[in-house]
């Protein structure tokens, strides 16, 4: 009784409420989606199991102490690594091979490899101590560069991107200095082009459309279409959406955006709740990495602390690129809107991800000195050792 009491009053319910939030409001844009599109709404029913399974699953995550997971992430990484290998052998869905079937069940492993390289880069990281050196950058640019490259192949130029900031925030977490950020943020400049070369011609019109936005009345392009139309969603809900105010047009033509269930859900949001309803979806986001980075920080041992601030980096990069996307900010990069966006394996992933932040708000731990990752100081090592021999003669 008493840990069931226990368990109540240290659970991170801001946290958890705004992810349940995020994910109803999933379900009523998902529901509006197939709504416009004059659809059966079957979305709808398989995206309430896997809010389910996810629930569960997220469940099952803060049962162990995180600490015990430390063991599995090293494998879980090279596991995942080997998935992106493996959707070559299967065939392409939509010109992409992003996914792995197994008869009529198929999931998406980048997605569950992002949260598997924030576990494993933490544990890295941990076990490290300091990287306030260029050559201790070395292996963990290496450990990033590896799921990047294979993502950015399938292609997924919008998960593959989710990779940079994730890996700043934990290196910074981990002690970086700012010669050595200033030093890492040059040489993304120097490799940007060769980012370039490595991005398919589909993917290269989608950041060349962005710097060609048509004026409102002008025949969109084939790559503008999609951003063109999700603009003129979030316009047609104005401030408070088609659900108080009614819908403004007749033209159903006006409503047709494609993918609006999956990467344009958020345009749905705001044609049916307007901007306060945007507005509500970015707090709640607000919410989740603020909570997290709020847990990194109470939290006295290292791998814990990292883990909460990869998973608020993680949470962050991908909402600002979604969002930001979808009225014409970013370029359209196929990145899913997390916990809202219609789809199994992202909404199991990132519910695990805030599970296992959840887990360590339950176990602050502890830690030997007082920063565990920035070097200690001269000053600091004497004033320890004047404080521990006065102990010992009193």
């Amino acid at each position: 009784m008493l840990r069931f009491a226990k368990l109540g009053r240290d659970l991170p319910w801001p946290l958890l409420a705004s992810a349940a939030g995020l994910m109803t409001v999933g379900l009523l844009a998902i529901s509006r989606s197939a709504e416009l599109a004059s659809g059966s709404g079957r979305f709808v029913g398989q995206q309430a199991a896997w809010c389910v399974v996810a629930t569960f699953a997220a469940g099952v995550v803060l049962l162990p102490n995180y600490r015990g997971l430390r063991t599995w992430t090293l494998g879980a990484f090279g596991l995942g690594l080997l998935a992106l290998m493996a959707v070559y052998w299967f065939p392409p869905i939509n010109g992409a091979q992003r996914w792995i079937r197994l008869g009529p069940i198929g999931f998406q492993p980048s997605e569950f490899v992002k949260v598997v390289y924030v576990a494993a880069l933490a544990d890295f990281l941990a076990m490290r101590g300091s990287v306030a050196s260029l050559p201790a950058l070395v292996a963990p640019l290496l450990v990033s560069l590896l799921p990047m490259v294979l993502i950015l192949r399938e292609p997924d130029l919008g998960t593959s991107l989710v990779f940079g900031p994730v890996l700043m925030a934990m290196l910074y977490v981990a002690g970086t200095t700012r010669r050595q950020f200033a030093t890492l943020i040059a040489g993304c400049c120097v490799l940007a082009p060769v980012l370039w070369t490595q991005m398919s011609q589909e993917q290269r019109s989608r950041v060349t459309s962005l710097f060609q936005q048509t004026e409102t009345g002008a025949r969109p392009s084939a790559d503008g279409y999609q951003l063109r139309q999700s603009k003129q969603l979030i316009a047609l809900g104005g401030v408070l959406g088609s659900y108080w105010a009614g819908e403004p047009s007749d033209d159903r033509a006006a409503y047709h955006l494609p993918e609006s269930h999956t990467d344009f859900v958020f345009s749905v949001v705001g044609e049916r709740y307007g901007w306060w309803g945007m507005a509500m979806v970015l707090a709640m986001y607000g919410a989740i990495v603020w909570q997290s980075i709020a847990i990194a920080q109470h939290t006295r041992e290292p791998f814990g602390r990292l883990i909460g601030a990869g998973v608020a980096a993680l949470f962050a990069t991908q909402a600002i690129i979604n969002t930001a996307m979808t009225v014409g900010l970013l370029p359209v990069t196929g990145l899913s809107l997390p916990l809202v966006s219609y789809g199994g394996s992202g909404l199991l992933a990132h519910a695990v991800a805030l599970g296992l932040v959840a887990n360590v708000a339950l176990h602050p731990g502890y830690e030997v000195g007082s920063a565990p990752f920035r070097p200690v100081s001269r000053q600091a090592r004497r004033a320890f050792a004047r404080r521990t021999s006065i102990s010992s003669r009193t």
